[in-house]
């Protein structure tokens, strides 16, 4: 059990009988990324939390969004445990879009989810249970720990990200191949926290590690956290959810997609996501009972997802600037990851302080701090140079998309100085 689950138990005293098992378990993760961006509030520059902002500070919103909140009176009406039907078809069009590779492959239609925490939390309780054992790389987002070990009660077993700086698939495949027929494998590009995502050589060794785990005889559920879907910024790279080849892969894998507009489309509060499955030989009936499945989870804990959020999306989908507008959003990003890589390989003298983790994508890079630790690197950051940053596996990792593409080399000379005033 986490230990901030036992102080709290501990501090419930006699009243502790009150809960289950489930909520024994559970704890708020008060020293984890929520905690660690609360401390990094008050700072001049805070590269913590996976947001995105403006050159000037304001949120990084599309127009197309923060222009249509006059919306039908139906937007006020419940929408569903299965979500907007006009939504969802036009989710479901949008992926195929998105993802040629999923053209002709049966999959599901998607059930709209509270976002993609939620979406976790619904194949979670669909398809994890406490003798059943999660597979991630070892550099994972730690709110996958709240939800499979605390609320479900799972094992996590993690296993080497990176190996010769690219995605360590030989490493994954010796855990899918541990004992056990059931493994639940969760697969996030671009990845939290690292900003990896796999390149071409890359998920073709991962698609093949899985195969050969089913080959094995393993029952496989690929859970994909695709929550940056889309911001990918060098070539070779795989620009696609790897959905399509585990839906067509072997029946004994299942494919759960897992995503949403959150980080796509940079409406961090707006709360709507997707889940969609597919298997190899899937019918159309199996397909709509895992849709009644998914359904039911969230008509029994939410009963519905915000039909205000919902009728925003379908607006701003329906919006003849919505490509245009999340082009140069995404331009913004893009622009500040080249300006990392341009620090970066300006300052060869940063490797004696710190070495960058594999990125290629997303919101995020990290760092591993030499001969200092993170944990005391990240709170004089704060204390001197007024820098956030967060600390997962002993790693700083720093979210240039929070900061304006001016001031990052800044950043990066004072983490250097940082290290080296604590090496004296």
């Amino acid at each position: 059990m986490n230990k901030l689950s036992t102080k709290l138990n501990k501090d419930l005293g006699e009243a502790v009988a009150f809960l289950s098992p489930t909520g024994r378990r559970m704890f708020f993760p008060y020293g984890g990324i929520l905690g660690q961006g609360a401390e990094a509030k008050s700072c001049d520059t805070n590269a913590t939390i996976g947001m995105a902002f403006e050159e000037d500070g304001s949120p990084l919103v599309m127009k197309c969004f923060s222009e249509n909140v006059r919306l039908s009176k139906k937007a006020f009406l419940y929408a569903g445990s299965f979500g907007d039907p006009l939504l969802r078809a036009k989710w479901r069009e949008m992926q195929v879009e998105k993802n040629p590779s999923m053209a002709g492959v049966s999959f599901s239609n998607p059930v709209v989810t509270n976002a993609l925490t939620h979406s976790l939390r619904v194949a979670a309780e669909l398809f994890a249970s406490p003798s059943d054992e999660v597979v991630v790389p070892d550099l994972y987002w730690d709110n996958y720990e709240l939800v499979f070990t605390a609320a479900v009660g799972c094992k996590i077993t993690s296993f080497n990200t990176f190996a010769r700086g690219g995605f360590d698939a030989s490493s994954m495949k010796k855990a899918l191949l541990a004992p056990g027929e059931k493994k639940i494998l969760i697969l996030n590009f671009p990845n939290n926290p690292t900003g990896y995502s796999a390149t071409i050589a890359d998920a073709k060794k991962i698609v093949s590690a899985v195969k050969a785990a089913a080959r094995a005889g393993k029952r496989i559920i690929v859970l994909l956290d695709d929550a940056y879907f889309g911001l990918v910024y060098e070539k070779g790279v795989h620009g696609e959810s790897l959905f399509a080849e585990f839906a067509k892969l072997d029946k004994r894998v299942l494919a759960v997609k897992l995503d949403g507009m959150t980080k796509e489309d940079y409406v961090w509060g707006l709360r709507v996501g997707f889940i969609s499955f597919g298997f190899k030989g899937a019918t159309e009936i199996q397909l709509k009972a895992l849709e009644a499945k998914a359904a039911g989870n969230v008509r029994s804990s939410i009963s519905n997802v915000t039909s205000i959020g919902q009728a925003l999306a379908l607006a701003a989908f329906s919006d003849k600037s919505y490509k245009s507008e999340k082009k140069l959003k995404y331009d913004t990003l893009k622009a500040r990851y080249d300006e990392t890589k341009r620090v970066l390989e300006k300052h060869p003298e940063y490797a004696r302080s710190f070495k960058p983790m594999p990125f290629n994508s997303g919101y995020f890079m990290c760092i591993k701090p030499i001969g200092v630790d993170a944990e005391e690197l990240r709170k004089h950051l704060i204390a001197k140079y007024s820098i956030g940053t967060i600390v997962l596996s002993g790693l700083l990792r720093i979210a240039f998309s929070t900061v304006p593409k001016a001031k990052l080399a800044a950043i990066f000379a004072d983490i250097n100085k940082a290290v080296v005033e604590l090496k004296k």
